[in-house]
């Protein structure tokens, strides 16, 4: 059997996800990427108990998305897979610089945040794009072991980045843990802040709500 892999170039659109009205009013800008298994319009319940009038959340939609569970009734995506990764990590990449396009995000009022399979698509874009936010929240998620402290050189020194996990969280195991806080530190040097709440892999909406207060 002779077989080949081939590819060809398409136009594609994507949906996403807005929550609240955009104004002069929008202390923050959020930029959202959800875990596996969600659809974007489902994580946005993670920010409702913000103040509408201070927080503008923007949430992607991962490109693949698939039925779950043996009845076929509900529907989740994923982001990537070990599948043809690198080419599909650049159309992610070219999706979310349309996103972002399109709703014209302030950097000064920017705050990128990534959830589970999130963590490695925000860490990526940012890296890749330059991206200044006001703060990075990295919350129980992997950051992708490509990217070295070179990529965030461009970072300012005042720009905080945290990183959000549960004592539970029965996808992040000791050494798993110890992995990451070395990687994020060596990453981002002193802007790592480590918050831990009691929980699972599950999203914290406390902890967000308090850095939506403090950005």
């Amino acid at each position: 059997m002779n077989t080949a892999t081939k590819r060809v170039i398409y136009q594609n659109s994507n949906s996403y996800e807005t929550l609240n009205n955009k104004s002069e009013n929008s202390l923050n800008h959020w930029f959202a990427f959800h875990g596996m298994g969600y659809l974007s319009r489902y994580f946005l319940k993670y920010f409702k108990g913000m103040e509408p009038q201070s927080n503008y959340i923007v949430a992607p939609q991962a490109p693949s998305k698939y039925y779950q569970g043996p009845d076929f009734k509900h529907v989740g995506a994923s982001w990537l897979t070990r599948e043809d990764t690198i080419a599909e990590t650049q159309n992610v990449l070219n999706y979310i610089d349309a996103v972002f396009a399109a709703e014209a995000l302030d950097p000064a009022r920017l705050i990128l945040m990534g959830y589970s399979q999130g963590v490695s698509i925000v860490c990526r874009w940012m890296a890749s794009r330059k991206i200044q936010p006001k703060m990075l929240v990295l919350h129980s998620g992997g950051i992708p072991i490509e990217l070295q402290a070179t990529d965030f050189a461009y970072l300012d020194p005042d720009t905080p980045v945290y990183y959000i996990y549960g004592d539970k969280d029965q996808y992040i195991t000791p050494e798993k843990l110890l992995d990451q806080k070395q990687r994020g530190e060596s990453l981002f040097d002193n802007r790592l802040r480590i918050r831990t709440f009691e929980g699972t892999h599950e999203v914290h909406t406390g902890i967000l709500n308090d850095l939506a207060n403090k950005s």
